[in-house]
């Protein structure tokens, strides 16, 4: 994974889009694309997300502040999620999304479990296991890369 320092580095320096690419375990897979912000170390990488578009449902809070959270550095939120979930993320509740966690297969039945493994869960809607996961960061305007 690129870290956090070089992305702040890249997305500083103009507007960008963060494209998510989620592939579950029946081999379907979804993106959705935010406009955003990615605060420096002082603000322990603080995230700003606002929607654009996508073909899977919003699971990450918008117009928040979301704090980059480790086992080691635990984020604004009470408990700590990545101590309990296996990987550091935006956390602002721990069931919403984790796409830095385990790689975890389901069991026989289909079973996760899901709190250790990748998944995606928007406040009105499924669960989605993940097989795979993709973040991506691009310019908004792609004539200044000339």
């Amino acid at each position: 994974w690129l870290g956090l320092k070089k992305i702040h580095s890249i997305a500083k320096q103009g507007n960008y889009l963060l494209r998510i690419e989620l592939q579950d375990w029946r081999g379907n897979r979804r993106h959705i694309e935010y406009s955003f912000s990615l605060g420096g170390p002082s603000t322990n990488y603080t995230l700003w997300l606002s929607r654009m578009s996508g073909s899977i449902p919003n699971a990450l809070p918008e117009h928040a502040e979301l704090r980059f959270s480790t086992a080691d550095r635990p984020g604004a939120s009470d408990s700590n999620c990545p101590e309990n979930r296996l990987g550091g993320w935006w956390h602002s509740e721990c069931e919403e999304t984790n796409l830095n966690g385990k790689f975890v297969m389901p069991r026989s039945r289909g079973r996760l479990d899901r709190g250790k493994g990748l998944y995606w869960k928007p406040k009105k809607g499924r669960y989605y296991l993940l097989k795979s996961t993709k973040i991506m960061i691009h310019p908004t305007d792609l004539k200044s890369l000339d």
